[in-house]
Parts: structure tokens; sequence; C-alpha cells
């Protein structure tokens, strides 16, 4: 669950059902993204990305077995997004 899957959904579509007490944040830098992590585990299941402020990226290897079986996955250089955001969907609300 530690290695991040990113699903990356509109933030009017995202819910957290349960734990933010157990929640923990993390900003650096421009202050825009902000990392959600377990204080417990340290499991990232979601953050708010600074690629997609408008958006949650959900750590799809958190969610329930089977849930992203059919999901397709395109690679992306993270070290240099600015120039490959173009190779991602934009966030329709």
């Amino acid at each position: 669950m530690t290695g991040y899957l990113h699903l990356i959904v509109p933030a009017s579509d995202f819910r957290l059902l349960e734990g933010e007490d157990d929640l923990q944040t993390y900003t650096f830098n421009t202050g825009v993204a902000q990392h959600h992590f377990c204080h417990h585990c340290g499991i990232k299941s979601f953050y708010v990305p600074r690629s997609h402020p408008d958006g949650i990226s959900v750590n799809a290897n958190c969610l329930d077995g089977g849930a992203t079986s059919t999901a397709g996955i395109t690679d992306f250089d993270g070290a240099n997004w600015e120039q490959n955001i173009h190779k991602v969907s934009q966030i329709s609300d």
C-alpha cells in the first residue's frame, strides 16, 4: 500500500468516510500540495496535488481489492510534471 498509484478525482467527488482524526498533513515548498498520511502507520492514502489543486489524488493501492482492475495506467514523469501534465486528463467538475 505504500507504493502510490495516483487516481485523481474532482474534490467534489471525494468523501473521507472515517479516520480523519488519524491523519496528519504535510506541505512543502509552495504549500499548494497537501499530503495526508496516517500518523499511526504512515500510509499515504490521498493528497491534494499541486498539478490539480481542485482535485484529490487517491492512492488506488489503498482501495478495496479489485477496485482498479479495469483502470488504465499512464506513465508520468513526476520530476518534470510541468512539462508532462498534458499526458494526464484534466479534472472536470
